[in-house]
This record gives structure tokens, C-alpha cells and sequence, in this order.
């Protein structure tokens, strides 16, 4: 990190504008810009004293004077643990992949959105997931929305949490979503926009915690013209562009004290005042809130004011882990692999038995999002038809770590998949007979990948028997 504290991005561009914009975009994050025009100007910049404390480096992919590709190879060659990002005016899935595959860390397209440009620099500041050695690509680009019905998880705690999202919807209170980052809080909320009466208006979704604590003001309730120094053009706030719709607050604890008492307001009175501006203006938002923390504790350290968490926690969702619901792993591998074939032009892969016990043991500090990026990382490098463990080195790595003289993963998963029943409610009551008996069903059909006559088989049970079963407990689409 740069001497003075600030993060210091190297920007690769012959641009002129494109150069101002970025380096304005990084400012507000708190980032320092140091350029580079072409490839052998770069490569220079890194033997500087500013480019040996470099935090990332920012390439355009269409630059005229070099060779993008080429360029990332060079750097990754020279520092590789220095996160790359990529900007491109294409929206050509190949262009990723083939900087994926030379070494890129991250992936924009132009014209870029502040959001999105904010978000990918503080990433590169998360010493946890750089340890962590994987990568933050397209998977975060997995933008089409699913309905309730299409989240993939049958472990009782996450169906429990998808029940409640599914109750939120048809109502018009706010809804908190607590749980661990990457467990699919955004997922949830767009299922719950989409079921609900506004579906047909937009749902705007922000980020709290990648917007400088300076500028969230002026970005949820905008600002007029010359509110403040550098307020040259009038801005509409993020909930005036949701009205009549959902906004999506995401990292809501991270929001400041200050800015909390204007969301209080917008909640107690429908009402959003820009700064500068005479005048509130009544708008009819619904919103959604979520946070990685546990926001009772945040109220009682003072950090969060407890009238605003009883305004946003009308419903409250819970969203487990995914080292909660392990059984879950091979239908959400499956099913994120079917995704990233469909949308950015992947070869349709299929994936190992042996690969899927071996993602089962793995602890996923990440959550769906980590597997989300393991498994994009393994279907670009992918020389085959199918995934096995081979694919995944850093996994195998861990779990060898982890389970020393192990040698067979799929024995291990099974081994997870009984561990994953659960015998007792929270109340420390035994579960009814029925719902332990759906629970084995599903983990079975998804043992067995939905070969019923095996299912029944396994289960000691005649396959007339095992549907009727199925009807009795109301047990679909489980595999």
C-alpha cells in the first residue's frame, strides 16, 4: 500500500477521458491513480517505489497499443499475487475467458457503473479472500433473477428461511435478510421483488459498504446542484430511481449514523430529501435490507440505531451457511454449472461423483459465491467433458490438509451427507418422525441423483411406495 495509506491502483490507457473517469470513480473510494500507456510503460512502472506498493491494476482490454493478454501474462509473471482487472467496450464472453485464463482477477464492461467498479477495487483489499487464492470473475455477473421456485437447496434450515422470503413478498414491509457473505442474500430479494406486486418496476440494489461514508447521502437521496464543493450537476438519489419499485440495500449496517436517520424518515414517511433541496420529495419504495452481521449486535454497540432495525426488521430472514447445508452441494453444482453454460458461452460440462464429494468436504468460508467462482475458475481451464477433483487443486489441497491419509472424497461426503440430518429443533425438542423421514428422501435423491428404483432400493422401500411418500410429505424437485 502506498506510503500515505491510500490504495494505489496502476491504470493501463492512452485515454484521455477514459483516464479522468476512473481515477475520479477510484478517488471516491479512496484510491490513488498512477498511470501507464502501453505495455512496456507498465512493466517499467512495476520496478518504480509506487509500483512495488501497487494494491491492484486496472487494464483497458481494447487498448490500441498493446496486447491485453499478453500484458496480463507479463505482470502475473512478474507479481502473482497483484489483482488484475479488466475493462472492455465488448461484451464477448471469449474476451473474458481469454483474460481469465491469462491470469485476469476481475472482469467490467463499459460503459462502467461506479457501483460496480467500487465494489471490484474493495475486493482486491480483502486480505481473506486473497489468502483464500480465488478468483472473483463472471460468476458475479450471474445477474438473471430466479424465482422461488428455481433457487436450488433442500436442507430444512434454508428451505425454512426460503418459506418466510416467499410470506415477505406478498407483503409491502420492509424485509431484513441477515447471513454470511455469498450465501445468496441478493438472490432472496430478487426472488422476492419478482414475486411480489411490483414486480413489473425495477429493483435498484446498492451496495452500502463500497460507497465512501462521505457520499452515501448524496447517493441514496441525491443532491442538487451545488449542494456541496465538486456538486456541479444535479443527481437523482438511488431510492427516487426505485420509486414505485424495491430498493435493495445490501451491507445496510455499514451505513453511517447520520445517513441512518434520513433512511428512518424515508421508512416513517415515505418522504426522501436531496441535499440542497428545499423540499422533500414522497416517493413509494419497498425495501429490502441485508447485512453479513448480526444487527442486534450492531444496535447494542452502539453502531446501528435500534428505531431503524426495528423499521427494516418487520420480516426477518435468516439465510444459513453453506457448510450448513453440504447436501446441497452436488444440485447447486450442477445447477451453477448449467447457468454458466448458458450465459457466457461455456462448453456444457458435466461433473464427477468423486468432484462433488470432494467440494462436500470443503468448508466454503465464501459460501455460494466461492463456489460459484471455483467452479467458473475449473470450467474455463477445463480440457474435457466433465469435472473431476484434478479440477480442483486448491480444494484437494485443503482437504489432504485438512484429513490427513484421506484417500477416498466420495466415502467423506457420505460421511457428510448423514451428519447433515438434523434430529432436534432449537427449542431442543425432537423433530416430528415425518419431517426426519423427508429429509433422509431428499438427501437420498440426491445421493443417487434421482434414480428412484436405486432410491427405493437403498431405502428398503418398493419404488409405489417411495412416490406415495413423496405425495404424502410434499417432496418436489428435489434432485
Amino acid at each position: 500500500m502506498a506510503l500515505n495509506g491510500m490504495p494505489l491502483l496502476l491504470l493501463i490507457d492512452d485515454e484521455p477521458a477514459q483516464k479522468r473517469l476512473v481515477s475520479a470513480l477510484a478517488a471516491r473510494a479512496g484510491w490513488r491513480t498512477i498511470y501507464a500507456s502501453d505495455q512496456d510503460a507498465a512493466l517499467a512502472t512495476l520496478g518504480t517505489r509506487d509500483g512495488m506498493q501497487l494494491d491492484a491494476v486496472l487494464i483497458d482490454h481494447w487498448n490500441p497499443a498493446m496486447k491485453p493478454v499478453e500484458t496480463i501474462r507479463q505482470i502475473r509473471e512478474r507479481r502473482p499475487s497483484l489483482p488484475i482487472l479488466v475493462i472492455t467496450s465488448q461484451n464477448d464472453v471469449l474476451d473474458a475467458v481469454e483474460a481469465m485464463r491469462a491470469g485476469a482477477s476481475d472482469y467490467l464492461a463499459k460503459p462502467i457503473a461506479p457501483d460496480r467498479l467500487l465494489a471490484a477495487l474493495n475486493a482486491t483489499l480483502d486480505r481473506a479472500e486473497e489468502r483464500s487464492g480465488e478468483l472473483r470473475p463472471l460468476t458475479e455477473k450471474l445477474t438473471a433473477p430466479l424465482a422461488f421456485n428455481e433457487i436450488v437447496g433442500g436442507a430444512p434450515h434454508f428451505l425454512a428461511a426460503l418459506a418466510i422470503a416467499a410470506k415477505a413478498a406478498r407483503a409491502r414491509v420492509p424485509v431484513l435478510i441477515e447471513g454470511e457473505s455469498g450465501v445468496g442474500k441478493e438472490v432472496i430479494a430478487q426472488a422476492i421483488h419478482a414475486a411480489s406486486p411490483r414486480h413489473r418496476n425495477r429493483m435498484v440494489a446498492v451496495n452500502c459498504g463500497a460507497i465512501p461514508a462521505n457520499l452515501v447521502e448524496s447517493e441514496l437521496f441525491g443532491h442538487e446542484r451545488g449542494a456541496f464543493t465538486g456538486a456541479f450537476e444535479r443527481q437523482i438519489g438511488k431510492f427516487v430511481d426505485a420509486d414505485m419499485g424495491t430498493i435493495f440495500l445490501d451491507e445496510v449496517s455499514e451505513m453511517p449514523l447520520d445517513a441512518q436517520v434520513k433512511l428512518l424518515r424515508v421508512l416513517q414517511d415515505g418522504e426522501v430529501q436531496p441535499l440542497g433541496a428545499r423540499l422533500p420529495t414522497h416517493i413509494d419504495v419497498r425495501v429490502i435490507a441485508a447485512t453479513n452481521k448480526v444487527l442486534e449486535e450492531e444496535v447494542a454497540a452502539g453502531r446501528f440505531r435500534e428505531d431503524l432495525f426495528y423499521r427494516l426488521n418487520v420480516m426477518h430472514v435468516t439465510v444459513p451457511p453453506l457448510r450448513e447445508r453440504s447436501t446441497d452441494i452436488p444440485a447447486l453444482a450442477r445447477h451453477l454449472l448449467a447457468r454458466l453454460s448458458s450465459q457466457h458461452g461455456l462448453k456444457n460440462l458435466s461433473i464427477t461423483n468423486e468432484a462433488l464429494g470432494l467440494l462436500m468436504q470443503h468448508d466454503w468460508p465464501g459460501n455460494v459465491r466461492q463456489l460459484q467462482n471455483v467452479l467458473f475458475r475449473a470450467a474455463v481451464l477445463c480440457e474435457g467433458d466433465f469435472l473431476g477433483p484434478q479440477d480442483f487443486p486448491q480444494i484437494a489441497a485443503q482437504a489432504r490438509t485438512l484429513i490427513p491419509g484421506h484417500t477416498n472424497a466420495a466415502d467423506n461426503a457420505d460421511h457428510n451427507d448423514g451428519g447433515a440430518i438434523t434430529l432436534y429443533e432449537q427449542t431442543g425438542h425432537i423433530r416430528q418422525l415425518a419431517d426426519i423421514e423427508a429429509d433422509v428422501i431428499r438427501l437420498a435423491i440426491g445421493h443417487y441423483r434421482g434414480r428412484m428404483t436405486e432410491v427405493a432400493r437403498r431405502l428398503g422401500i418398493g419404488r409405489s411406495t417411495l412416490y406415495r411418500k413423496l405425495t404424502e410429505l410434499g417432496i418436489d424437485n428435489v434432485a
